[in-house]
């Protein structure tokens, strides 16, 4: 299994990567929504593609829902995909539900959060 971590800390990026490691995840990371889309795309272009994208919303150059959107218009309709973010607001909720997200993990968030969340999206087991 494989997963992209999209966001602009590399605190948080190394923190994700850590937790998802551990369950056998294999990661790559980007620090902006227009990385994440070229990494996404080398990706599999080369036949390596993601199970899972963990994307911040507020970033430099390209935001996670921006990035969501093209993901989704480029037909990467497979890959499952959790906003990872500090917005909390019903409207962002909806918004990145609408936009094609699977789910939606709020910051800060624990390794059990985590965990649930991918359970949720069928990726481990609960």
């Amino acid at each position: 299994m494989r997963a992209l971590i999209v966001d602009d800390s590399r605190f948080v990026r190394g923190f994700l990567r850590g937790m998802l490691e551990e369950r056998g995840i294999e990661c790559l990371e980007a620090g902006d929504g227009q990385a994440g889309l070229d990494v996404l795309h080398a990706q599999c272009n080369q036949g390596a593609p993601f199970d899972l994208a963990l994307l911040d919303w507020n970033m430099p150059v390209m935001y996670g829902l921006e990035m969501l959107k093209q993901m989704r218009a480029d037909g990467f309709s497979n890959i499952k995909v959790m906003m990872v973010t500090t917005e909390a607001e019903n409207d962002f909720i909806l918004r990145a539900l609408d936009a094609g997200a699977d789910e939606y993990l709020m910051k800060p968030f624990d390794d059990e959060a985590l965990c649930e969340k991918l359970a949720m999206l069928g990726l481990v087991e609960a």
